[in-house]
């Protein structure tokens, strides 16, 4: 979740000095630099999550993986739902 948080975040920034960049360099307005500027902030908002997931993983450990083992049966049994 904190993941989601920051990477939003920074994606905002990002895209906000990455246009104040381009009016610094006169560069028109259009369709090519809205997504020049897309693109930029996302690169730099998805390597801000993934630090943000290898910092995470130093800190707290490799978390384990979700077990699910039975499938339908053993969720109906455990809702208490009638089984076909």
């Amino acid at each position: 979740m904190l993941n989601l948080i920051i990477s939003t975040i920074v994606f905002f920034v990002a895209a906000w000095f990455t246009n104040r960049y381009l009016d610094e360099q006169e560069i028109p307005k259009g369709m090519t630099r809205g997504v020049l500027v897309l693109v930029l902030a996302s690169l730099v908002s998805w390597g801000a999550g993934e630090m943000v997931d290898w910092a995470q993983v130093k800190i707290e450990g490799p978390q384990a993986a979700a077990q699910t083992s039975g499938g339908l049966s053993q969720l109906l049994k455990a809702v208490g739902q009638p089984q076909p």
